[in-house]
């Protein structure tokens, strides 16, 4: 079975395009964004993965490049995080609320072995912690930044009161930029409820072990809580010391 699945050839294509053509018509019955977003958006995924995949097959027989790599994937999401937070050029200080929770997380794996010092598994897993520090840094960021934008009035007064101005930004950004650890919360709370996430299929599929997947989808998931929990407060400090700001 898992041979056969997502076979590069013609039915795979076409699947893909019929799936981009529907979502193309939906998009314009309902009136959304442009209805080429979805094929755009398709054709940019198809053609960045046809890269990697030719990158990571070269990538993943040395540990050195494995790093390499991995290091790549931390700047563009350093990048990334930083434009959808809506900060200025401070918001390049959002790297570092990346690298702690990515630190906080991969270092414990290595050392005690869950995950072997190889690439094959190291850019993958380290692919999905960086993937849900980065959402949650941009999502905690924004929030934070638009609730001292929307709240300006209570930070003034709790200045007033005599707090100091990183504790008046605490006390307005705190709820709203908690709220980015959420979404990982909830997939972890309703996994094999509602949804099996990819490392869960990806290894049932390999291996045909339901106990395996599911050991490996655990140990993904309470290591994306922990690098998302350690990036989302470094991502708090910062705005509230105004070291990201707009």
């Amino acid at each position: 079975m898992s041979s056969a699945l997502a076979q590069p050839g013609p039915a795979l294509a076409v699947v893909c395009m019929a799936m981009a053509a529907i979502a193309a018509a939906v998009y314009r019955v309902a009136a959304l964004d442009p209805p080429l977003t979805v094929p755009r958006a398709a054709l940019r995924g198809a053609l960045q993965l046809a890269v990697v995949s030719v990158v990571l097959a070269a990538a993943l027989r040395h540990l050195w490049s494995a790093a390499a790599v991995l290091l790549l994937m931390y700047v563009a999401a350093s990048a990334t995080a930083a434009r959808r937070s809506g900060a200025d050029r401070s918001g390049r200080w959002l790297a570092l609320a990346l690298a702690v929770g990515a630190a906080a997380v991969l270092p414990l794996m290595l050392i005690s072995g869950v995950v072997p010092l190889e690439g094959v598994a190291l850019i993958p897993i380290g692919g999905i912690v960086l993937g849900g520090a980065m959402t949650a840094t941009s999502l905690a960021a924004k929030r934070a930044l638009d609730a001292i934008d929307q709240r300006h009035g209570e930070v003034e007064a709790a200045l007033s009161l005599g707090l100091s101005p990183r504790d008046a930004r605490m006390e307005v950004i705190h709820t709203a930029a908690s709220d980015a650890l959420l979404p990982g919360l909830d997939q972890t709370r309703t996994v094999g409820l509602v949804t099996l996430p990819g490392a869960f299929v990806g290894v049932l599929l390999a291996s045909g072990s339901a106990i395996q997947a599911g050991a490996v989808q655990i140990l993904v998931l309470v290591g994306l809580l922990l690098a998302q929990t350690c990036a989302v407060a470094v991502t708090m400090e910062l705005v509230a010391r105004a070291a990201v700001r707009r």
